[in-house]
């Protein structure tokens, strides 16, 4: 018997599934109490019908309202959320949500489920976890992909 290679890690085994929500039309105000309740660092943008919008995070709120000069009880949602989502499937491998991350330029990517609908999310945060409680890095690929990251986000230097 040879010896087989290790089946690859999903984004479903290590994303956050409390993903939490708000609406477009709901207020920037709104949007950043949501996120002190739930101590979260971002909010999923769903339609009524529970489509994926967009993604309010608190570096949007920060730029596009409060170093604006903005009132964050005047400005909704829909407008200052990062749009469009990017997504990943949940049977995508961790590696490929570390190069989507990269190319892309994001730090929060929603997953999707075998539905198409919001799952939940995935984060750098997530991806180190996983390192840490495992100390398992696969590839040389994925060793520089967290690390690529981290320093865009000058996390490490």
């Amino acid at each position: 018997m040879g010896e087989s290679t290790p089946k690859p890690v999903t984004v479903g085994e290590i994303m956050t599934e409390k993903m939490e929500s708000i609406n477009a039309l709901n207020t920037a105000q709104e949007a950043a109490a949501k996120m002190a309740e739930k101590n979260v660092g971002s909010l999923a943008v769903l339609d009524d019908n529970g489509k994926a919008l967009g993604i309010v995070t608190e570096r949007d709120l920060a730029r596009r309202v409060c170093a604006a000069g903005k009132s964050s009880n005047s400005v909704t949602v829909g407008q200052i959320m990062s749009s469009p989502v990017i997504t990943v499937r949940s049977d995508h491998s961790i590696e490929e949500a570390a190069d989507v991350m990269i190319e892309r330029k994001v730090r929060h990517l929603l997953v999707l489920g075998e539905s198409g609908r919001p799952a939940g999310i995935v984060t750098p945060t997530d991806l180190a976890a996983y390192i840490r409680e495992t100390g398992d890095i696969r590839t040389e690929k994925m060793d520089s992909a967290i690390l690529q990251l981290l320093r865009e986000h000058r996390r490490y230097e």
